[in-house]
Order: C-alpha cells, then structure tokens, then sequence
C-alpha cells in the first residue's frame, strides 16, 4: 500500500479547492447577468470552418468586430476589413427574426434564428442567435430547474450546473454552465436542442471587472451542427452605455442588393 497525492492536470499545485453550494454559484451567476442591461464589445474575431469538434478544420483570418446588446434580446455583430475598415458582414436580430448584410457579395439575407441552415458556405449561416447564446450567461428562468454536480476527478476540479426543463412526463437539458473549482469562475456553457444534441459550446477565461461586473475577454464559441467556430477576443466592454437606442439596431437593405429570404 502507497499513498499518494493526485494534483489535476494543467492546475496551479499551491492553490486551494473551492467548494460552493448550488446557490452560492446561482449567486455568481446573478452577479454576473443582473446589473447588465445592454453593453458594447470592441473584439477581434477568429472564424473557423469544418469539424470543431474533430476533423478537418479551416481557420479564417482574424478580423476586427464590434458588438451591441441590449436586452432582452437585441443584438448587433459587425465584422470590419482588418485594413481599410469597411463592414464585411453587419447582422441584427430583435428577437426572433434576423438580417445580415454582407457588402462583398452585395448580398442581404433574412429569416428566423431557428429555421434551418442552407447555405453550402457555413459563415453565411451565422446568425445573432449564436452570439447571444455564448455572450450571456443567464441564470435560470422560468420553468428551469438547476441541479448541481462536482464533475471534479484526477484530470480537473469543476462543478457543473445542469439547467433542466419538463417537457410532460420528460425531462431534459436545456444547458450546462461549467465552474472552475480553484477560482469558482465559470469556464464553460453547454446548450441542447430538444434531441439532446449539443448546439453551442462555449468556452469562457481572462474574466476581468468592469463597473464591478465580472466578464470575460476570451470567448470561444463553436456550434457543432453548423460546422463552425469563432474565437472572440474582447479589447474593450462598455456596460450599460446610455446611446444603445432602437435606431441602433435597425438594418435594412442596401439599394440593388439581392435579397434571400430564409423560410422557416
């Protein structure tokens, strides 16, 4: 007989385990969600294409983006020439409805965040939606039951946070919020459709304070049934800034642009 000390892999060896209850990491999560009403990102912007979650993979250039939100659910993305600063794509959503243009291809398309994807080049696919489900991390609403799980073993020290919905007799995983037991920041999001597949994986480091509110400048988002990924590197946040107006998320389209339309 031996005994032994396991360290988790990759983890700092002189740093405390944290322990929470379930509410103390709700608690976390409401300090982070409540105070923001609306914010503006400044970040730069790292696509890829293919397999995220194994494969083939083809990474884009990075280009520079701004972000605005406003709740409940208005959000603005623009991707900007990384030289000369023209909008290569500019995409809105105030709800459930959505519309991008993309300058270059004299292109404006519109539609509902959930009909499906139909275009062979799965950047087009890119919607608000994916941004507003990595960006916030909100906690649980109504009808959503959270349960906690220490997910912790040799290789990492993390609780898990599974939000769970009835849907009649059923129950099932509506997502999954990820806490790093040696600082209790949250390090990842999980969320499913209603066959359980994994519909967006998001991953979370570098959170910095902002006006008191906790954020973090790296996200890393991946939507594995539209085969894409994008890396967010924030280089500036602005909560709550009072010249987030309607007018701000208003996008119609350019004159002679060809407009496709995506049914649902």
């Amino acid at each position: 007989m031996r005994t032994r000390t396991v360290t988790p892999s990759g983890q700092r060896t002189n740093k405390p385990i944290l322990t929470a209850s379930k509410q103390e990491l709700l608690e976390r999560i409401h300090r982070i969600a409540d105070p923001i009403k609306s914010f503006t990102l400044k970040v730069d912007m790292s696509p890829s294409v293919g397999a995220v979650f194994g494969g083939k993979v083809t990474d884009y250039p990075t280009i520079p983006g701004i972000v605005l939100f406003r709740r409940p659910a208005q959000i603005r993305v623009i991707g900007l020439d990384p030289v000369v600063h023209s909008t290569i794509i500019d995409m809105v959503s105030m709800g459930n409805d959505y519309r991008v243009s993309i300058p270059t291809k004299n292109l404006f398309i519109q539609g509902s965040n959930d009909a499906p994807a139909t275009s062979k080049n799965k950047l087009e696919n890119l919607r608000p939606i994916a941004f507003l489900t990595s960006l916030l991390i909100n906690p649980p609403g109504p009808g959503e039951y959270p349960l906690l799980e220490d997910v912790s073993d040799e290789s990492r020290a993390v609780y898990k946070l599974i939000f769970l919905e009835r849907d009649g007799e059923d129950i099932r995983e509506l997502r999954s919020v990820y806490f790093d037991r040696f600082t209790l920041d949250i390090i990842r999001q999980r969320t499913f459709d209603a066959d359980s597949h994994v519909t967006s994986e998001t991953k979370y480091s570098n959170w910095t304070d902002e006006g008191g509110v906790r954020f973090p400048l790296n996200i890393d988002m991946e939507r594995p049934l539209d085969g894409y990924a994008l890396q967010l590197a924030v280089t500036e946040f602005k909560l709550n800034p009072p010249d987030l107006t309607d007018e701000k998320f208003v996008l119609n389209p350019p004159p002679n642009a060809q407009i496709r339309v995506i049914p649902h």
